[in-house]
């Protein structure tokens, strides 16, 4: 089923699900907004030309934006594709921000705390040359035997968050079981995102919710703070050439719906501050009668946020 949309194809399966519909974005105002992707570099794919205000490889120290994994393409795909390869069909969820890339992870898809640290630092220091209000990590950082890093690693969110920056980060694939959450993503000042395709492919044993990570009862802060769909999600590929699309899954692609519509939050009100962006973002959020540290404040809900 498809529908009209800016030009092109609307894809109704995901923005039925979080409630984006072409009217309301036809309301959204121009305002751009820049958006700091971490991960694992970004390739010159057509729906993302255009994009990228800056690139830095924390890897291999190359100079031109790449994606030697595709991760992080198909992650910036889902923020903000224009749908140019599909005449609209699988546009990303804010298609006109501007982004700022870091490669921090490897072409196995494989990180260390000390590229992550590095990629925060730089985004420190260029903020406010291109205005960075988001920072979407779609990675999960498991528990560090170097407490050190860890903790260098929080202090510098913490730190990002306190200069106004919103920071998403994914919950993690290593659910079902309590506790199973990214160890990075329980800042109490960060939004994380866990994974949820509500009534979505419900009997299919492999859908995002069976492994998405899960918080801990009985603690504060109470995580993860939201849900997003994250299950078969169609993005760009880096191999465009011989497909354009490709299909994955997991809670890092449910953290970029959740920026791109943070982003769009801010395209129509460019002075929201990051804590009244987690505030809407998660007093708008759609029950979905799971527990907590399933689903948070549930399902994000765009419609009732943005109108």
């Amino acid at each position: 089923m498809k529908k009209e949309y800016a030009g092109g194809i609307f894809m109704l399966r995901v923005r039925q699900q979080i409630g984006i519909s072409k009217e309301l974005m036809e309301k959204l105002p121009h305002n751009n907004v820049t958006v700091a992707v971490l991960d694992s570099g970004i390739a010159n794919h057509p729906d993302l030309q255009g994009r990228v205000a800056a690139f830095r490889d924390f890897v291999n120290g190359r100079k031109m934006p790449y994606d030697d994994n595709g991760h992080g393409t198909h992650v910036c795909g889902i923020l903000c594709g224009n749908g140019r390869m599909s005449e609209g069909n699988y546009c990303g969820v804010a298609p006109q921000i501007s982004l700022v890339v870091g490669k921090v992870l490897n072409k196995k898809g494989e990180g260390n705390a000390d590229h992550m640290l590095m990629g925060l630092k730089w985004l420190e220091e260029i903020k406010g040359k291109y205005n960075i209000r988001i920072i979407n990590i779609s990675v999960g950082i498991g528990e560090l035997k170097e407490k050190a890093k860890e903790r260098a690693l929080q202090k510098q969110l913490e730190k990002l968050w306190e200069m106004g920056v919103t920071i998403v980060c994914a919950a993690g694939n290593k659910g079902p079981l309590d506790d199973s959450i990214s160890a990075i993503s329980m800042n109490m000042e960060l939004i994380t995102v866990g994974c949820h395709d509500g009534m979505y492919c419900k009997d299919n044993p492999k859908r995002c919710e069976t492994y998405s990570g899960r918080g801990r009862f009985g603690t504060i802060p109470r995580k993860p703070d939201i849900v997003a769909p994250g299950t078969d999600i169609i993005s760009c590929n880096t191999s465009y050439g011989r497909s354009p699309y490709v299909k994955k899954s997991g809670t890092s692609m449910a953290t970029p719906i959740v920026s791109g519509v943070l982003a769009l939050a801010l395209q129509k009100e460019p002075d929201l501050t990051n804590k009244e962006l987690r505030q809407r973002i998660t007093f708008s959020a759609r029950d979905l009668g799971e527990p907590w540290n399933k689903q948070g404040w549930g399902m994000v809900d765009a419609g009732k946020m943005l109108w």
